[in-house]
């Protein structure tokens, strides 16, 4: 699969380049309210350990700001303000965090948004143009009479040029709606008609495996077409599923590669191992390491290696022992009752040995870095978009920006 990934202007939040060539990166957002500080800095760290590269709180009310100065300082990666309805609470995060987010829908008049703007900017920061399919203006909602992804572009374009006539573009947009065409399209539309770096998501998705196919699928065509610079899988779960969603979304698109990818065979007659028990342990076990590794469970001998060729390491089960291989190559036998112990070892002795090849430079010309690797470029393009009328028939949508 060949991926135009299509170019948008650059920003950065805090550490994180977002746009351009950077990678697409993964964020979530931490459940308890911000002022349980304590909460949302346990929240904060298991993110963070699972790779989480932006995280966003909410802040409802003033004592959410307040608490921001209180949980910015024991970050590793950038805080992002929700802001909605109250801008004067956007006026005082922006003082604090990394980037701000605030929705035209429910900000109010104007002139709110222009003193948002002047405080963004006076510190520095980034500014994220939300729009909600739930949340429309009421103009735009008058036009097209429900939610649509038409209205959804409109209200967006509309809020950028409303930005760019005051010289702001140092912004990102994001365009999300539950119903996965609706988000999709709405997000197409955009794309044709601008170059500003796209927060991509399927809102209120749903349960843990119900939201993860939902984005999966809304995210995965976008992202094949070249669309979408940072995303969040929005699950009624642990924030956490929300980035392993996120990345193995990334992953099998070969758009990023972080941690290890379990391969395991389907279950059928022949398995002379828990195929199931073993590949989900291994997820649980091997979650810490974030070298790029592809791990093969096979539960039976009798394609074994061949099945698992493609993988760095593997086992497959036979009656009373099974085989290691790595690369494609036995390695030894070993008792059943050890296969998943002697799989971990050798695992996290692969991923030591292939961090040490990274760590030190050599004829590659690789630098010393803890950044995960972004892209394969024998499958990335970066597409600018003045060349997408070459590709795709623009849609024009009528722009009337709405200042009152």
């Amino acid at each position: 699969m060949y991926i135009t990934r299509r170019k948008t202007r650059q920003i950065q939040v805090g550490n994180v380049k977002i746009g351009g060539d950077a990678p697409v990166s993964v964020q979530s957002m931490t459940i308890p309210h911000p002022s349980d500080v304590k909460a949302t800095l346990e929240q904060i760290h298991q993110l963070e350990q699972a790779g989480c590269e932006l995280i966003r709180v909410a802040v409802p009310d003033q004592e959410a700001v307040s608490a921001l100065s209180k949980i910015k300082p024991h970050m590793t990666v950038p805080l992002i303000a929700d802001i909605h309805f109250d801008h004067r609470l956007a006026l005082k995060a922006a003082e604090i965090v990394d980037c701000v987010r605030i929705n035209p829908g429910n900000i109010g008049p104007w002139w709110k948004t222009e003193e948002v703007i002047k405080a963004v900017n006076d510190n520095g920061i980034p500014l994220r143009i939300g729009v909600n399919g739930g949340s429309l203006e009421k103009p735009i909602l008058e036009k097209y009479g429900y939610p649509t992804a038409e209205a959804l572009a409109e209200s967006a374009l509309n809020a950028v040029h409303a930005l760019e006539d005051v010289g702001f573009t140092n912004m990102k947009v994001s365009l999300k709606a539950s119903d996965v065409h609706m988000a999709v399209d709405a997000y197409w539309l955009f794309a044709q008609q601008a170059n500003y770096p796209l927060h991509i998501g399927i809102t209120e998705a749903g349960t843990a495996m119900t939201g993860a196919i939902k984005s999966a699928m809304g995210l995965g065509w976008l992202l094949s077409q070249g669309i979408g610079d940072t995303l969040r899988v929005s699950l009624a779960a642990d924030p956490v599923e929300e980035v392993k969603v996120g990345f193995e979304i990334l992953k099998s698109l070969e758009l990023r590669h972080r941690g290890v990818n379990v391969i395991a065979c389907p279950t059928c007659g022949r398995v002379e191992i828990d195929v199931v028990r073993m590949a989900n342990e291994l997820e649980k076990r091997l979650g810490h390491v974030t070298t790029p590794l592809t791990v093969s469970v096979l539960g039976c001998v009798v394609n074994g290696i061949g099945e698992g060729k493609e993988a760095d390491i593997g086992i497959a089960g036979g009656q009373g022992s099974g085989i290691l291989f790595k690369k494609g190559k036995l390695v030894r036998k070993v008792p059943s009752e050890e296969l998943i112990e002697v799989l971990i070892q050798e695992v996290e002795v692969m991923a030591q040995e292939k961090e040490a090849e990274l760590a030190s430079p050599g004829e590659s010309g690789v630098s010393p870095s803890n950044a995960l690797p972004a892209f394969q470029s024998s499958q990335l393009h970066i597409l600018d978009t003045g060349d997408a009328e070459k590709i795709v028939e623009r849609k024009e949508i009528p722009v009337l920006p709405a200042r009152s």
